[in-house]
C-alpha cells in the first residue's frame, strides 16, 4: 500500500507488517476479550485490523479533513465493533468491524466537513457520500439522453426530492468562508467578515440586572410618594409622572390656583420626595446631587 499523504511512513508499514489472524486465532482472541476482558486480547485483535481502518479512512481523504483524524475515527469504529462483536455467530471480524469503521468515519466528516450541516437521516447520508459518484455515472448517460434530469435520477436513486439533491449540491460546491476572512477581496482593511455579526443587544446579565434595578426604584419611589399630600401627588403625577407634562398654567387653571403657585407646590413636593427617596436609600443620595 503506498503511504497515504498525513500519515506517517512508520504508522502505514507498522499497521501492514501486522500479523494476519487465522480465524482460529481472531475467534480465541474475541472470546478471550469478551469473557475475561483482557486487554492483550484486545490489542492483537485490533492491531491486526488496522490496515482495515487505513484503507477505509483512505476512501474519505477527499472531503479535506486531515486524514490523521479519519483514521483516528476509524479506530474508535473498530473499537466498538470489538465491544459488539459476537464470536459465536460465525462471522469474521473484519466483515462486522467494516460498518462500524465507516459509519464512524461517516459521522465524523458529515460532523466537520463543513459549518453548514448536512442532513442526519439515512438517506440525507448515502445522498452526501454517494453525490459525486452518481453524478458522474447519470452524467455520462446524459450524453447520449440530452433531456435526462440529473437531479431527479439521483433523487431517485437515493430516495430522496429532487431538492434535496439540489441543496446537497449546492453545498458541496460552495465552499465555506472564515469569518475571519477580510472583507475586501484583496486583503486590505482591518474589518473582517465577523464583525458584521457582532450582537449589540445587551447581555443576559446585564439585562436581569438592569430589571433587578428598575423594580427596586420603582418600589423606592411608590413608598416615598406616601409622604406627599394629595394635592402635592397629583401636582406631580401630572407635571413629572405623565407622558404628556402638564403646564403650569392648565394645573393651575384646573386646581383654581395660580401657576406660581403650582410652581411653589411642585418645587416642595420634589423636595420632600427627595428627602424620603434618601431615608429609603442612603446610597442615592450621590445619583440625585
Amino acid at each position: 500500500m503506498a503511504q497515504i499523504s498525513g500519515i506517517s511512513r512508520s504508522f502505514v508499514k507498522a499497521a501492514m507488517d501486522a500479523p494476519f489472524l487465522s480465524r482460529e486465532h481472531e475467534h480465541a482472541l474475541a472470546i478471550q476479550w469478551r469473557d475475561t476482558g483482557d486487554q492483550g486480547a484486545l490489542d492483537q485483535l485490533t492491531t491486526a485490523h488496522m490496515r482495515l481502518v487505513i484503507a477505509i479512512a483512505a476512501r474519505f481523504r477527499n472531503y479535506g479533513l486531515p486524514v490523521q483524524d479519519l483514521v483516528q475515527e476509524g479506530h474508535v469504529g473498530l473499537l466498538e465493533a470489538a465491544a459488539r462483536f459476537d464470536p459465536e455467530r460465525e462471522v469474521r471480524f473484519s466483515t462486522y468491524a467494516t460498518w462500524w469503521i465507516r459509519a464512524s468515519i461517516q459521522d465524523f466528516v458529515l460532523r466537520n466537513w463543513s459549518i453548514v450541516r448536512g442532513g442526519t437521516s439515512s438517506a440525507q447520508k448515502a445522498l452526501f457520500f454517494n453525490l459525486r459518484r452518481l453524478r458522474m455515472r447519470i452524467a455520462r448517460r446524459a450524453e447520449d439522453e440530452p433531456d435526462l434530469d440529473i437531479h431527479a435520477e439521483i433523487a431517485t436513486a437515493v430516495g430522496v426530492r429532487r431538492e434535496d439533491v439540489v441543496t446537497m449540491e449546492a453545498r458541496l460546491s460552495g465552499p465555506d468562508t472564515s469569518l475571519d476572512a477580510p472583507v475586501s477581496d484583496d486583503g486590505s482593511g482591518s474589518a473582517s467578515r465577523g464583525d458584521f455579526f457582532k450582537d449589540t443587544a445587551p447581555l443576559p446579565d446585564e439585562i436581569v440586572g438592569d430589571s433587578i434595578d428598575s423594580e427596586r426604584r420603582y418600589e423606592w419611589l411608590q413608598s416615598a410618594l406616601t409622604v406627599l399630600s394629595e394635592r402635592e401627588l397629583r401636582i406631580l403625577r401630572e407635571r413629572r409622572l405623565s407622558e404628556e407634562g402638564e403646564t403650569l398654567e392648565a394645573l393651575g387653571t384646573k386646581l383654581g390656583i395660580s401657576k406660581e403657585r403650582v410652581r411653589q407646590i411642585e418645587n416642595r413636593a420634589l423636595e420632600k420626595l427627595k428627602k424620603a427617596l434618601i431615608s429609603c436609600n442612603p446610597r442615592i443620595a450621590s445619583a440625585m446631587g
